[in-house]
């Protein structure tokens, strides 16, 4: 078993992404102390950065708890995250540097072999890492809190995605895996209006395939980007 600090951190990311920690679920503290080999303090101290990168919400005489996903956040994760990703993508191509487009790359291989193996944790975490980077690249300290925000919840809706049912389903997949290929091409060659037009190819292909988790709740992406006036 791991124990301390660095590893109750990612392990808490890790589950939190992959949603083997529901949305609003409570964490106790007291196991994880125990489980971790750690005394409170840096446990709180962890919570608390999680807390800040929009991993956990800490409440006042109710504890910690994994980030929520309402019907308010999915709506305003649906209005921002074009235009986000959209920036994002600009700013990569005009700062990125040669370290880190090596770094898309060799997760851009993870990624490809996670489809291979149809290792779905993988798949989310090598592709929550992908675009991770692009933020890395993009160097903008206003911009990448909000991007890593939507990542979490990114990667929490679209986790139906990594768990392909039918040949459709394997088609979209394999689309985005090329979809990284072409991002990494264009990057590389400083083409910034085609790393812009990836990303709305991209993300209409993330929205598709989210409102496979969205259905069941009797909601569509469409819906939720509409006011009550156009209803």
């Amino acid at each position: 078993m791991r124990s301390g600090k660095a590893a109750l951190y990612e392990d808490l990311k890790r589950l939190i992404l992959t949603m083997e920690l529901d949305p609003d679920e409570l964490l106790d503290e007291a196991s994880l102390t125990g489980q971790y080999g750690l005394s409170r303090t840096p446990v709180r101290e962890v919570f608390q950065r999680l807390a800040g990168e929009g991993f956990l919400e800490i409440v006042e005489k109710r504890g910690v708890r994994v980030i929520p996903m309402s019907h308010s956040t999915l709506r305003n994760f649906f209005l921002v995250a074009p235009m986000i990703y959209a920036a994002t993508g600009r700013l990569a191509v005009q700062n990125f540097k040669p370290s880190q487009l090596k770094a898309l790359k060799e997760t851009q291989k993870r990624f490809r072999k996670a489809v291979q193996t149809r290792d779905a944790e993988a798949l989310a975490l090598e592709n929550n890492r992908f675009h991770e980077i692009m933020g890395e690249m993009a160097s903008n300290p206003y911009l990448q809190p909000s991007l890593g925000r939507l990542l979490i919840d990114h990667c929490r809706i679209g986790h139906t995605f990594f768990r392909p049912q039918n040949e459709d389903m394997e088609r979209r997949l394999q689309l985005a895996a090329e979809h990284h290929d072409a991002f990494i091409d264009a990057i590389e060659a400083r083409d910034e209006q085609k790393v812009v037009d990836l990303v709305f190819e991209h993300w209409e292909l993330s929205r598709e395939n989210m409102e496979i988790f969205i259905a069941p709740q009797g909601l569509k992406a469409d819906d939720l980007v509409q006011s009550p006036e156009e209803k």
